[in-house]
């Protein structure tokens, strides 16, 4: 039997650290991320917790030209929608935003969650079953951390059509769209978020309750 390892102050210290220069990317070097170094954050994010050990989460790469133009087409239409309803006081602020890395990061791919996986046998879901989806949520989390461990930065693109999407990816109708994510190397780095520097929100302590 293996001994646990010790994860002692120096590990905490690095990994709070980890957790406060963690940053949602928009701004990328054209530099590109290496295959195998791709193909290592994907296996540690396939360690992150899933609901009856499902793994549910299905990562697509996406590296063709024609591909991506549709993504960055629906993302698009998404965002003058999206402007359209921000409030006058705000949507100023919004078109400012650069709300996406579409044109600048070397790497992109999409996560998609299965509807009802065997895997798992249905364990711990029959009553909640967006667990599956909180899952998936988890491997982009994991993979995220991972990312910045390496000095990558992730930026998470949700401004988008999820059938369109799914339909340029040519994955099947059920699955569903979580996230699509661009990966590369930051231009800059920053400790606070961009959005809070931007003006457009703070980062708060959050309420908590004990009942």
């Amino acid at each position: 039997m293996t001994a646990p390892p010790e994860f002692g102050p120096p590990f905490r210290a690095g990994f709070e650290a980890l957790l406060r220069w963690r940053r949602d990317v928009r701004h990328f070097r054209p530099d590109p991320v290496p295959r195998a170094l791709l193909e290592r954050l994907l296996d540690l994010a396939d360690l992150a917790p899933s609901v009856g050990l499902s793994q549910p989460w299905r990562f697509v790469v996406v590296e063709a030209a024609a591909r991506r133009a549709a993504v960055r087409a629906s993302f698009l239409r998404a965002n003058a929608a999206a402007l359209e309803g921000q409030a006058p006081g705000r949507a100023g602020l919004y078109a400012r935003l650069k709300l996406e890395g579409l044109d600048q990061a070397p790497c992109q791919f999409a996560l998609f969650c299965l509807p009802d996986p065997e895997q798992g046998h249905g364990l711990g879901r029959a009553t909640m079953p967006l667990t599956l989806d909180y899952s998936a949520v988890m491997a982009a989390h994991t993979l995220w951390l991972a990312a910045r461990a390496e000095g990558l930065g992730l930026g998470w693109v949700s401004i988008l059509e999820p059938e369109v999407v799914r339909a340029a990816l040519d994955v099947p109708e059920a699955w569903r769209l979580i996230g699509y994510f661009c990966l590369g190397w930051p231009l800059v780095e920053e400790e606070m978020p961009e959005l809070q520097r931007e003006g457009w929100e703070e980062r708060r302590r959050t309420p908590r309750r004990w009942v």
